[in-house]
This record gives C-alpha cells, structure tokens and sequence, in this order.
C-alpha cells in the first residue's frame, strides 16, 4: 500500500501500515487542495481543531472553517484539524498502541497547546473522550500535568456545558471569532514564562466569555435535587459569565478558501454563512434565543465570497445558508446577483433554512434559475394551534400557497420539518401533520394537471421529537417519555397510509431520550459520561451506534436516574445552566413560556407583520415608515441602525426600483437536437412566439406533450478531446475511485477550463478514466480522457492542473485526440505493477526461497481461483492465471518504479505483468493472496506495499502509454483492416455458398 509522508517531517506516516484496511482511509491523511501547509515550528501557538464526529461530518461545519482560517491567517498561530475515528479505526490505534493524529502533520494531539473541540451535539460527548484517550491527553481536567495542551470547547452546546466540565479546562460561550486567538496566545505565553496550570487557567478564565469549569463550587437546588453553580473560587472571576458577542459578521469575512477534497462530506458544497442569528422567536429553538440578535453580511462580501471561493475549490454547488435565510433583509436582490453571477458558471444555488411562507415568487424564479431539486420547509407543527403555541408565524393558507408556486415552477418535490412532543399537544395536533403533507401534494397535483407537465409530486414528511433545550422558553417544559413517543408515531402511521404518496420519516426516540437527558443536565453526569465511555459508548448520534441499554446500566450503577432530568422543572429553581448568560433579559423565557400554554404569538422581531425585512427595491423600503417591532428579550438592539444597515445594503445591490416579474416562461414544446445540459441554465424556448399581449404576457402556447419538462440546454461550443497521464500516490492512493471522479473535474473548474456536459436531467463532465484501482494501491500511469470546449496546449494545462490539485495527484503529460482515436477501453491491454514485500514479513515466512517457491507453484498451476467480494454480499471467483502474464523478483525497474511513488524502506521488490481485457483483468492483491493467502480475519497474510506503474499496450516487453498516439493509429488500422477482410471472406463465401 502507498506510503505517506507526514507533512513538514516527511517522515513516513504513522498510519501507512495498515490505513488501507479501514473504511474511507483518505478521513485520516489530509493532503486535500486547500489545506494550510505551515511549519510547526513557525507559529508560537499551535492549535488542534477537535470535531467529535467523522471526516464526512465535521468537514461540512461553517464554524470549524471560519476558526481554520482565523487562525492560519494569524502568523502566531498555526490550526490544524482532526475528526473522531471512525470504530475501524479506533480499533486498529488501540491494538497498535498509536495515538490519533492531526491531519496536516500527523501530530499527535498531546503535543498541540491547545486542542479545542466543537460542541455541536450533547451526543458528541463520548466521541470527545475517545479524541482525548487516543490523542495521549488525560480525560479528567483534574489529571492533567503542567505540560498537558488546554483543553477547550466552544458551540452551541457550550451554553449548557455541565454534564462535560468533568473532562473539559476551559468553554468558550458565544461567538468565538475573536475570542479563540486570545484565550490560545495567553495559555501559551503563560506557559513559556512557567506560570503554573491553575494560574494559567484563572488567567484564561477572566476573560469576557470564558467558563473555566474548576474554579467554580456546585450546590443543591433544593426544588430540583440538580446541581447548580453556586460560586466563584478565584476572586475576579465571572458570576455568571456573559457570552461573547461578536456585533459586526463583516470583522471576519466568511472564508473563500480552505480544504477541499478527500471523502465525500455530507453537504459536499461551497455554504456561506449569511447572517447569525433570526427574527421569528420559535419557542423550542435554542439557536435561536442563544445567537440574537440577527446581524447580517454585507451582501456584496458575500457574492464576492461565493464567486472567489467558486474558482478556489472548484465546487458547482453554493448554498446561501443561516437560521432564517429567507429573513435576510435583502434575500431578493441577494439571490437574483449570486444567480446573475453563478448562472454562467455551471454552478447550482442552493438556500436552507426557507420559512413556508413570504418568498416572493421573482425569489423562486431566481432559485430555479440555479437549483433543480425539491425545497425543505420547516413548519414544525401540524395544526394552528400548535403553530401559535410554538411561535411559528405561519398558517396553513401560506403554507399551501408556497406548495403551489414550488410545484407551479417544476420542483419535482417539497421537504416539510416537523416535530412531536412539543408542550400542550394533543392527537389531533399529531396526526393533522400527516394531512398538511397530504394536502400540500394534492396542490401539486393540481398544479401538474393545470400545467401539463411533470410527474407525480414529492412531499416528504419528516418528523423528530422535540428535546426541551436550555435557555428556551420550554426549558421547564417535561420531555415525552418514549412510550408518548412511539404512541404518537403510531398515530403518524396511521395516518401515513391514508395519505398515498407522502413519504413519512421519522427520528429514533431513543436518541432523542439520552439528547434530552444530557442537554438538562448537571454536573453529576460527567460520571455516567465516563463510564459509559469506557463500557464501549461510541457515535451516539448514530442510531445504529446507540447503545442504550449500555446507557441503562450506567445511570444505575451510578445511582442516577435520568427521568430527573426530563420531567416538569419549576419555575422558580435554579437551573444547572443559569450561570451562562446569553443576552437575554431575566423574565423574558418565563413571559413566552407562559405566552405558549395560552396559544398566544409572540411578533417576529425588526419587522411589521412581515412589512419592512421582505422589500426587494430601495424604492419600498424608503417610502416605508413603519415602526420596526423589538421583541423586548433584553439583547440590545439598534433598531434605527439595522434599518439604515439595511437600506444601505439594498442600495448596494442595486436594487433601486421596483422589479418587474418576468412573464411566466413557456415549456419547451419542441425542440431542435437539443443540447447538452446542465441543472442551472434558462430554459431555452423553442416554441413560435407571438407579439405580447396587451398586459406584457406572452399568449398561451398549445402544450403538445404530457410529462415532465425537457431540461434547460447549455450554450456550450464542439467538444474537444483531450488524453491526460497522471499519477496518484500518497493520500491520494487512498482516494476512492468515486471520491477521485468528484475531485478532478474540480481542478479544472479552479482553472476555468470549461468541460463538456452530457445531456439529460443529471448532466455530468464527459470524462473517462483508467480501471479503478484498490484503495491503498498507489499508481504513476492514470488515464484521463476529458471533452473540453476549449482549444489548449494540453502539456501546458497538465503543468497547470499539477498547481491546483491535491497533494499526491501528479500531472505528467497531455495530448489532444483526434475524432477516430480509439477510447481508453480500447488503448488498454497491459498493466504493470511494482510491489514492495517488506523483508523482516518475508524473512519470518522463509525469506525469499519462499517467495521464488510461491512464484513457480502459481506459475506452473493451470489455474489459480480466489474470491472477489462485492457489496451486498455477492462475489465472483476470478482467475488469477488467466491474466497474470509473469512475476520477477529483485527487477532493477521494480526499485525505480517504488522510488517514484514514495516508497522507500528495506523490502524485496517483485514485477507483476498482468493483461487487461474487456472482460476485465486482476488485482494486484488477488495475485497477492494467490502467492500467500489471507489470515482467518481476512487480512494479507504478508504485508506489502504495490504500485501501478505502467499502463497501456504491450509492445514487446515494453508497455506503451495510451499517449502514443502512433502505435495507437497503427493498432487501430491493423484491426480495421483485419475486421473488414473477415468481413469480405464472409461475403466471398456466402456468394460461393
């Protein structure tokens, strides 16, 4: 398997011996395009981002990227990143005895001054302490020696952080943009003048919005029996601490750069951050309360952040995202310039977090312009009643007139949120959710029988159960117990299969119980945690990770029980989190509270019934002199300013007067060769057109199809066909062959070479590549063969491609293709590989008279069969034999071939000839596991290292690259000439038959 070298030492990777045997290997060796390449020893200050979730999870966080780039931009700080490992992987570090590592330089975490974790789940908590053990760090804060890093957490689970002070030094509360680089240039100063760590930690504790867990004593709350914090033990310390509270987003512009590549992530795109925090006041949401007030980016920033970051990475997805982004002051004008700006670009737009209601339908329009999959909406509750109780201001009228303009403007499907378990909830409330799914695709319908297009409407229901979170209005609210929950979905199902066609997806209850438990929860849990942990609790957050039944046990061996914790709270108690400070006015949670149980709204906050934050023109919004609502919670709000804010970022975006809605565009109703396409192009019309009428409308067009709409063609020039070699080695080798296929049409777009697209709705790069490869196996010979609408000198744009990929994707050469040049299918009939048996593994089997003994019994068998296993439990027997051409020990070429791909060390090297048909060929550890066989657990029975050194046609003993054109050619003509004289002696003999 490839080797890796660790960054700034390149030395080799701790992990190379065995990372290929775990899944996604590449979660754990960076090397992406984007990430900082620093020295360790540049920076005073070296921080460990600590996100307690997988690579795939964590890469997609805004915050974690936002902090990424704060700190590298600092020259006294220098970040680095790491994710928890996965339970493979886990595995394989604790029976090797090795520590988790950083990504960028493979540093252990211990060796880091200050590793700081992202809160962003209270299910999170135990993959932390697995972060902490195998990072080489204490997991009791009270155990740690003066050398040990500062361990820190920040989040939105930070402002109820109790259950984990056990485990954790210091939590920062609130926004940490500024706060971070302070609190990690004290620690290390502190240190380096041999500050004692207790001193250290009272010094970072007196910083505004900083919680230092040690040096604060717990009481009893007599109404509750919950711990609380009483009191400060150092003097200067905070009571309570206030959080940070960065007021102008602008200070730190959103990021346009950072990591891109390796595995998938889970919204695997370019999402910006549009404003923090929101106006509507929903009762349940934490976020919501804990973020206020809304501050908004400057709109210009953020197309300029999206186009830059477009061309930086290489992504064709953005999203505009934030907790209301359809409240954001000038979403109109905002949506139409990013689409103006991305539209060109192939790049599709995506918009989260969209109210049900209020979007004008030119912002819809703009949307699809750039976006060609369904929509999620969030009303979170099914009837009025719990809507008004819940402070969603929405009614069921809104909501079916956005299913209408959705369906009317050919979104195949809409995605409605809701919740269960919310205070006062009755079963009627439960089961009119079902239906207001079911009535919203009765809209659709209609609206596709009106049309005359499109297929069957979507309209998935999806619903979790509501966790009563601290610092909301239902923080003293009673948690469902899970037998009200599984009542409750039954009621869902029930009403499920009278709702054909609504596709009803609902959360674990389980995981919600122990969500429920730690977000109220005291200090006495950080036991609990912690023997949870070391009972094997892992990825809690996973449904099929939970182990609750190990939970059971915990909380009774501690003698705790965790109903405590979910039941009614009074009122009048102290909380276990009321010494964090959010901003909000003592008495305003208790006012909505006792608002909810009497049906009552509460009005969304800077605006009118909706009046001033939805205007799309300057013109509007200056005629507009209403009072702007402030929702009195006690956040100080500059109402005045945030109108004059908005104003001016209007006036930015040009949206001077008012915006005439374009007519309704026509369906396409015939259409000329149509041409490649691309999600994200107006629609090109086809149909005749007439003069307008007299109200600017185009006539009606005779719809002379039924079905769904043809997608929008793209204007793009002839393809040109390009061939490049490159190779892959290091953590690319551990690339996956899909996760490759994703990343290289990227490099391209960073150089804005455009690629042709096939047609159809999912258009994609017309690209062909060499066969896959095993995970692991490095390679110096890939194919690419690439349609490019451009006339390039391919060497030069190979030069160019090796300056904007990843770390172990190495361009070599190019060349342009003519029409009749035959695919790489066809230019492929060899391939050779270099393998690497290191000497001790051979020497402990019988050194290499046991090879040459293996070599001769495979050579001389007639055949020689093993098993290739696939997905789902299928498998195939291959014949190695029947493609295995010859086998070399000690061959001088085999050494070069190993030196180029990296690997180095004291081993015996092997040549493998193999031959490639139609048909497929053979992997090199199938020849591997044919030559010594697999252990019982399936492993390799000799370690080894290979490389796919050469790839194309056989040409004596030589193997010619498919950039050989010529030889290419003459196999070409040879095999035309040799088709069309069988084809004559056919005819010849048919005619004397």
């Amino acid at each position: 398997m490839a080797d890796l070298p660790s960054g700034s030492t390149g030395s080799t990777h701790p992990y190379a011996e065995f990372v290929h045997r775990v899944e996604k290997p590449a979660r754990y060796l960076g090397g992406e395009y984007g990430s900082a390449k620093r020295e360790w020893n540049e920076s005073t200050t070296r921080i460990c981002l600590a996100f307690p979730d997988v690579y795939d999870i964590g890469m997609s966080h805004l915050g974690f990227k936002i902090l990424y780039k704060i700190l590298n931009d600092d020259p006294r700080t220098l970040a680095e990143r790491c994710f928890v490992p996965w339970i493979d992987m886990e595995k394989e570090l604790r029976t090797r005895g090795l520590p988790l590592v950083s990504l960028e330089s493979a540093k252990p975490l211990r060796e880091f001054d200050v590793v700081g974790f992202s809160l962003q789940f209270e299910l999170t908590y135990t993959n932390i302490l697995t972060m902490l053990e195998l990072g080489g760090i204490p997991l009791r804060s009270a155990d740690r020696a003066e050398s040990d890093p500062l361990i820190i957490a920040g989040g939105p689970v930070a402002t109820h952080p109790e259950p984990l002070t056990m485990f954790v030094d210091a939590i920062v509360i609130g926004d940490g943009e500024e706060r971070t680089t302070e609190l990690s240039v004290l620690w290390t100063e502190l240190k380096k003048k041999g500050v004692p760590r207790k001193e250290r930690l009272a010094a970072v504790g007196k910083l505004r919005g900083v919680y230092v867990p040690s040096l604060y004593d717990v009481a009893v709350d007599a109404e509750t029996g919950l711990q609380i914090v009483d009191r400060a033990l150092e003097p200067g310390l905070p009571l309570p601490v206030k959080r940070n509270l960065l007021d102008d987003l602008n200070k730190f512009p959103f990021p346009d750069s950072g990591p891109v590549g390796g595995p998938e992530a889970i919204f695997d795109r370019m999402s910006i951050e549009i404003a923090r925090g929101c106006t509507e006041g929903c009762r349940f949401c934490q976020a919501g309360m804990i973020y206020r007030p809304v501050r908004e980016r400057d709109p210009e920033q953020i197309v300029d952040t999206l186009v830059a970051a477009v061309k930086k990475s290489g992504y064709d997805e953005v999203s505009l995202t934030s907790l209301s982004t359809a409240d954001y002051s000038c979403i109109a004008p905002l949506i139409k310039k990013v689409t103006d700006r991305l539209a060109p670009e192939k790049v599709s737009l995506g918009v989260s977090s969209l109210r049900a209601y209020g979007l004008e339908e030119t912002v819809l329009d703009d949307i699809r312009r750039v976006r060609a999959s369904g929509v999620t909406f969030a009303p979170e509750a099914g009837s009025q009643r719990m809507r008004d109780v819940v402070n969603k201001n929405v009614t069921e009228e809104q909501l079916m007139t956005t299913a209408e303009r959705i369906f009317s403007r050919g979104w195949d499907g809409m995605k409605l949120y809701f919740m269960i378990g919310l205070p006062t909830e009755e079963e009627s409330d439960v089961r009119e959710i079902v239906k207001v799914g079911k009535r919203a695709r009765e809209v659709g319908w209609r609206v596709r029988r009106e049309t005359n297009q499109g297929g069957p409407p979507k309209v998935t229901v999806s619903v979790s159960t509501h966790v009563p979170k601290p610092h909301t209005p239902f923080q003293w609210c009673a948690m469902d117990r899970e037998q009200q929950v599984l009542e409750k979905q039954s009621w869902l199902k029930d009403e499920g299969r009278a709702a054909k066609g609504v596709d009803i997806r609902m959360h674990d209850s389980r995981t919600s119980w122990l969500e429920g438990v730690f977000a109220r929860g005291d200090r006495k849990l950080g036991l609990v945690l912690e023997r949870a942990y070391k009972a094997g609790c892992r990825f809690d957050s996973w449904e099929d990770q939970l182990k609750i039944d190990v939970w059971s046990d915990c909380f009774r061996e501690e003698g705790i029980e965790p109903g405590a914790y979910l039941g009614t709270i009074p009122v009048s108690a102290r909380l276990p989190w009321d010494h964090i400070d959010v901003g909000l006015e003592e008495g305003f949670l208790l006012r909505e509270y006792r608002k909810a149980l009497k049906s009552r709204l509460s009005p969304p906050c800077g605006k009118v019934a909706g009046a001033f934050i939805h205007h799309t023109n300057l013109e509007d919004a200056l005629a507009d002199d209403k009072k702007l609502v402030c929702y009195d919670c006690g956040v100080a709000c500059d109402l005045s300013a945030m109108r004059k804010e908005r104003l001016v970022y209007l006036e930015r975006l040009g949206a001077q007067t008012k915006r005439v809605a374009e007519p309704k565009r026509l369906p396409v109703v015939k259409a000329e060769k149509p041409g490649p396409a691309r999600h994200g192009d107006e629609e090109v019309v086809t149909a005749p057109v007439t003069s307008a009428n007299a109200d600017g409308t185009q006539p009606e067009v005779k719809k002379e199809r039924k079905g769904p709409k043809p997608p929008p063609r793209i204007i793009q020039g002839e393809p040109r066909r390009y061939r490049f070699l490159y190779g892959k080695v290091g953590p690319m080798a551990f690339l996956s062959h899909l996760d490759l296929i994703r990343a290289l049409p990227r490099s391209f777009r960073r150089l804005e070479v455009p690629i042709y697209y096939s047609s159809g709705f999912h258009p994609k790069p017309e690209m062909m590549f060499s066969p896959a490869l095993s995970l692991g196996v490095a390679s110096l010979s890939e194919i690419l063969d690439v349609k490019l609408t451009v006339d390039i000198d391919p060497n030069e744009l190979a030069a160019s491609l090796a300056r904007v990929s990843s770390e172990g994707l190495a361009w070599k050469a190019g060349i342009r293709l003519e029409k009749d040049d035959t695919s790489i299918a066809h230019a492929i009939d060899a391939t050779r590989y270099a393998v690497a048996i290191p000497r001790r593994a051979l020497e402990a089997i019988g050194g290499e008279a046991r090879l040459h003994e293996e070599i001769a019994r495979l050579m001389g068998s007639p055949e020689h069969k093993v098993i290739r296993r696939f997905e789902k439990g299928l498998a195939k027997a291959v014949d190695v034999k029947k493609f295995l051409r010859s086998l070399t020990v000690n061959d001088t070429r085999a050494v070069t071939f190993l030196e180029e791909a990296r690997l180095l060390g004291d081993f015996v090297p092997l040549l493998a000839d193999v031959d490639v048909t139609l048909e497929g060929g053979v992997k090199i550890s199938e020849i591997m596991e044919a030559l010594f066989g697999k252990t019982p657990e399936g492993l390799d029975a000799v370690p080894y290292h290979a490389v796919r050194a050469e790839l194309g046609l056989r040409n004596g003993d030589a193997i010619s690259s498919p950039l050989e054109l010529d030889l290419l050619r003459e196999r070409a003509a040879v095999a035309k000439a040799a088709k069309e004289a069988a084809k004559a002696a056919a005819a010849e003999a048919a005619a004397a038959g």
